[in-house]
């Protein structure tokens, strides 16, 4: 019986522990890393996650997008929390980043440990501790995840560059291989696809106008087609009231390798979740991984672990983002790197 069974028929949530082959540290990050300085860092991360994860279970794909953007642009550091001012722009006012949410939950998770281990904790290990428990808790791998990140002085909205819903496989593997993934890695990173929605914006022309050709695009199984046009409706709207769709229509809120099955079938909602299965470069990752789902839980843990070591800052201390942010850059270099109460700053002046 699969271990996912018991959540699919009754609704129960089961978390599974796998034993993943992962180092207990990688470069200076080391699994444990606040076991002396916060031992309950851990602990009050996942009651937080979880509290907001009983009544929302898209939190696992919110969680997922953020730690994906922030470790991306400038590695993981937690930049894309600071929050812009009246006067200066961050990560946050970019156009990919106008829909990442989840960000009150990272700052409560960052006030508890405050109350109980003040100006330890960095946001950046915040933000990956938490995405391993969402993952967790939505059925998927419970790994160890090494911890020990510096949060960021940077945050500019003119280096936020992430590769797009409409690329071809071999324009979306530029982004990845210059972080230092495989192809077979980035297939894997994209089984984040298997929770949370996207907007019609990013794959209506694939209902109608598939790449200026008046028609839709053929590759898309038809009653998938259908379901979506109803959904999206007969005109674009603004991104706020844009509709969503699952990019898995089958297990919505579940990790598991079923959205490569749904490629399998045509479909995928994005045209480059679609292209995966019918590149001849990936194909055949997608045909394996659709058929073994455990080899996919611990390859996604895996993928989740090495996206967690992208340029990471590391060094004596932890650094945290400053609540003043005066410069065209937002570079806050040379600012006090106290660490603060708060994951996100405000724009009032220091």
């Amino acid at each position: 019986m699969s271990p996912w069974s018991c959540y699919r028929s009754t609704g129960l949530l089961c978390i599974v522990l796998l034993s993943l082959s992962i180092p207990a540290a990688i470069g200076d990050l080391q699994v444990g890393f606040y076991n002396s300085s916060c031992p309950q860092a851990e602990s009050v991360v996942l009651s937080v996650v979880s509290k907001h994860f009983a009544t929302d279970h898209s939190v696992t794909a919110a969680f997922l997008r953020m730690y994906f953007h922030d470790c991306f642009v400038g590695g993981c550091d937690a930049s894309i929390l600071i929050a812009p001012t009246k006067k200066k722009k961050t990560e946050r006012s970019a156009g990919p980043n106008l829909t990442v949410r989840g960000f009150e939950i990272i700052n409560e998770v960052k006030a508890n440990l405050e109350a109980q281990c003040p100006s330890t904790v960095s946001c950046a290990d915040i933000i990956a501790l938490a995405t391993r428990d969402a993952v967790a808790l939505a059925g998927g791998p419970n790994y160890d995840i090494p911890t020990g990140r510096r949060d960021g002085l940077v945050s500019n909205p003119r280096n936020v560059r992430l590769p797009g819903p409409s690329l071809t496989v071999s324009e979306a593997f530029q982004f990845f291989s210059a972080k230092g993934f495989t192809l077979e890695e980035m297939v894997i990173l994209l089984g984040s696809h298997t929770v949370g929605v996207a907007h019609c914006v990013f794959f209506r022309d694939r209902l109608g106008n598939f790449q200026g050709t008046g028609s839709p695009d053929p590759s898309m199984d038809p009653s998938l087609k259908a379901k979506l046009t109803r959904i999206c409706g007969p005109r674009p709207k603004p991104l706020k009231k844009d509709p969503t769709a699952f990019l898995d229509q089958n297990t919505s809120f579940v990790v598991d390798n079923q959205y490569y099955n749904q490629l399998l079938m045509n479909k995928g909602v994005m045209q480059i979740d679609q292209e995966l299965a019918s590149d001849s470069s990936t194909a055949s990752v997608v045909s394996g991984l659709a058929s073994d789902e455990a080899g996919f839980l611990q390859k996604f843990a895996d993928a989740l672990v090495k996206l967690g070591n992208v340029e990471v800052l590391m060094g004596t201390g932890i650094s945290q983002i400053q609540p003043s942010i005066d410069r065209d850059d937002v570079n806050l270099q040379g600012r006090d790197t106290t660490l603060a109460a708060t994951c996100m700053t405000s724009d009032s002046a220091p």
